[in-house]
């Protein structure tokens, strides 16, 4: 029998990342951006009485509604405890002052055009040009996206201290410069978008390749980055923009292969020995038709490029019938783009599939020169998997090994030790990394 308060646990968690975003942004809509800090102890309020409430009581029917309606409650207290000694958003400080308005306006900004009129506030607010571009991506993180602190560090390669400084400096930035809480117009909206494009690119590859000690994908994480995009999509001011939905075509050839990447006993699955018959074909589909709304755009962005390499594995009828020279060609001028070792990494692993594994192999090498790929295990798995295809078993076991110490998440150091133990046995379980 499951612990009831085990499930009411995962449940507030799951809810914590549909809903942060939702409630602190409609409650900073009440009480201004200035009052952040307490839209964020509301918001934490309300999660603990749900974990109180449900373990006792039950969770109820409809567990957002239910979050919502307390949010709203404790959001009057506040306003009632603080009306005499502070101020609350400009356009709602005096209606929120006057017994006679404010719960009409209170009952307003909590329907769901102004929730989500006020996530897309909350999302150009934070990625407002006065705050350094480090400090817009771990605002918007922390207060729209629910990460948590150490979340943060490890999706932006920093520490949690670091991470806590950003979100103090950016704070008290927006308070001294009265930072407004509102959607920006013409240049000033495109200039903007970069960076909440780039948020919500950075909140789907933490899911999808989780950090995470516990969990490899976190689909939830996903699926509020691929919801945070579909709000600027459907957005009267944004749509249009061909990154929008060149990014959206990207999050839906991947999220197209969630179910496939894991098996019964969460156990990771590389792409080639992936069922492609459990790919989601309609989420494949939703990103075809992204891609070729993205094509309308006169120029190509990194999204477009990384969501034309994830099509050509998606629209691929097997591994073996993968177009790799095209592949090539799209990491190539990705690579014209926005040059990083990375994206040489993903070159010389497609050299594997064109060429050879010895080609492979000297690419990869060379590549031990860049400090950037100091921590990243997969260049040394490549290079194991490379070796083993050469017949070199004790020189690919010895990069595996390596590797695994790079590695913190459970299911990738599994595969892993799974290929250490075919070095052994000599039998073949291929790597595909460059997907």
């Amino acid at each position: 029998m499951s612990d009831p308060s085990a499930n009411v646990n995962q449940l507030v968690d799951h809810l914590f990342r549909q809903e942060a975003g939702r409630m602190v942004a409609i409650l900073t809509r009440l009480f201004g951006i200035h009052n952040l800090e307490l839209a964020e102890d509301i918001l934490q309020d309300t999660l603990q009485q749900a974990l109180k409430d449900w373990s006792l009581g039950g969770i109820p029917g409809n567990p957002p509604g239910w979050l919502m309606v307390v949010a709203r409650r404790k959001a009057i207290n506040a306003i009632k405890r603080e009306k005499f000694y502070g101020s609350f958003a400009p356009d709602m400080d005096a209606l929120l002052k006057s017994e006679w308005t404010a719960a009409y306006a209170i009952d307003n900004i909590f329907l769901e055009d102004e929730i989500k009129d006020s996530q897309l506030r909350m999302m150009f607010t934070c990625c407002h040009p006065a705050l350094p571009p480090e400090a817009q991506i771990a605002l918007t993180l922390k207060t729209l996206c629910g990460f948590s602190i150490p979340e943060i560090g490890t999706a932006l390669l920093t520490s949690e201290a670091n991470i806590s400084k950003r979100l103090y400096r950016a704070k008290e930035k927006i308070r001294s410069e009265q930072i407004g809480f509102s959607v920006p117009s013409g240049k000033e909206l495109i200039e903007r978008l970069d960076s909440v494009l780039l948020v919500i690119y950075l909140l789907f590859n933490e899911g999808y390749n989780s950090a995470s000690d516990r969990l490899t994908i976190r689909k939830d994480l996903c699926l509020e980055a691929m919801r945070l995009a579909r709000l600027l999509m459907d957005t009267d001011l944004i749509r249009g923009y061909s990154s929008v939905y060149a990014l959206l075509a990207l999050m839906c050839f991947h999220a197209a292969r969630f179910d496939a990447r894991m098996d019964s006993n969460n156990e990771l699955i590389v792409l080639e020995d992936q069922d492609r018959n459990r790919w989601d074909k309609d989420l494949i589909q939703q990103g075809v038709g992204f891609l070729l709304q993205s094509a309308s755009g006169n120029t190509a962005t990194h999204y477009h490029l990384e969501a034309a390499i994830a099509s050509e594995h998606c629209l691929a009828p097997d591994f073996q019938q993968t177009n790799w020279n095209r592949i090539h060609g799209y990491y190539s001028a990705l690579e014209k783009l926005k040059p990083s070792p990375v994206i040489k990494l993903n070159l010389a692993i497609i050299a594997g599939k064109r060429e050879s594994p010895e080609a492979a192999i000297c690419l990869l090498q060379e590549l031990k020169q860049y400090k950037a790929l100091e921590g990243s295990y997969l260049l040394y798995a490549s290079l194991g998997e490379y070796y083993f295809q050469s017949g070199k078993n004790e020189e690919a076991q010895n990069h595996f090994q390596y590797a695994k110490t790079l590695v913190r998440s459970p299911a990738i150091l599994e595969l892993l030790q799974r290929k250490i133990n075919k070095c052994d046995s000599g039998c073949e379980n291929k790597l595909s990394g460059a997907e």
